[in-house]
């Protein structure tokens, strides 16, 4: 085979380097996406894995589909996986235990078939001819995909798009909440928060007296002693909270001393002054 065929049946180098790189990129991403404790994590793995697959579209010219699967698989659904992920708390300190027995068996042997599925497929795509992009893409890649959408796979896009949907609800359902008592309002909080009898004016300011503004500088109360409540719990519990009560005081015991002097030496004068 000589000419465009040839070219259609051969790959080149620069191709072969990048699908075996990028591939190797998309098999460890979706390993990851499996095996990977934290819920983010493997979002975050699936997301790289379709931005790869995105790649290999636009490597083989079907540009429009490169683009889809950035922008609406990446971008949108990715994002809603995350957000749902977020609103339900998934976290790996969830019970590991069944709720429905032989469910694992069952999402093995499902597991199987689409393996089996798959490889099959690969395999009757490799050892059988196939036709490039051009006769699919003559009136264009849009018209092409958009004709093969909505008559021959019109009713697999369908069944997708009711899949996804029923995603979307399931995704409320979980998320939702039945209250047992009614939502309390402003004044309800403020009255629960007067009785209770927990700090109800604004928290006092960190510092001493007006000489220190650090955030890890407690205030001092009229007796000199420092108050609890001027500084962040986070930092007292991390042990950076800095005591200057001690040198503040001192501070101002010398400062009244200096200005009992000045007065007992402004006295002195007048009464010098007064002799005269």
């Amino acid at each position: 085979m000589t000419g465009p065929i040839a070219a259609a049946y051969t790959t080149s180098t620069g191709e072969a380097v990048q699908f075996w790189l990028l591939g190797t990129v998309a098999v460890i991403g979706a390993l990851a996406t499996i095996l990977m404790k934290k819920s983010v994590h493997s979002a975050l793995s699936l997301a790289g894995t379709m931005i790869v697959l995105a790649v290999f579209y636009l490597a083989n010219g079907a540009y429009f589909l490169g683009v889809v699967q950035i922008v609406v698989y990446t971008g949108a659904i990715m994002m809603l996986f995350l957000f749902v992920v977020m609103l339900v708390g998934v976290t790996a300190a969830d019970s590991l235990k069944e709720t429905l027995k032989g469910q694992r068996w069952l999402a093995g042997l499902c597991v199987l078939g689409f393996g089996i599925l798959l490889i099959a497929g690969i395999a009757n795509a490799s050892l059988k001819d196939f036709n490039g992009l051009g006769q699919a893409n003559a009136g264009g890649n849009v018209e092409g995909l958009a004709a093969l959408i909505f008559t021959k796979y019109v009713f697999a896009f369908e069944i997708t798009g009711a899949l996804l949907i029923t995603a979307a609800v399931g995704a409320m359902v979980l998320t939702h909440r039945e209250r047992t008592s009614p939502a309390a309002g402003q004044r309800e909080l403020s009255e629960a928060r007067v009785r209770s009898g927990a700090q109800v004016p604004p928290l006092p300011a960190p510092g001493v007296y007006a000489r220190h503004n650090a955030v890890d500088i407690p205030g001092l109360l009229p007796d000199g002693t420092p108050s609890e409540l001027t500084v962040n719990p986070t930092l007292r519990a991390r042990g950076q909270i800095r005591d200057v009560s001690a040198e503040a005081l001192g501070e101002l015991a010398a400062l009244e001393q200096r200005s009992q002097d000045w007065a007992e030496r402004g006295r002195t004068e007048d009464s010098k002054g007064a002799g005269k």
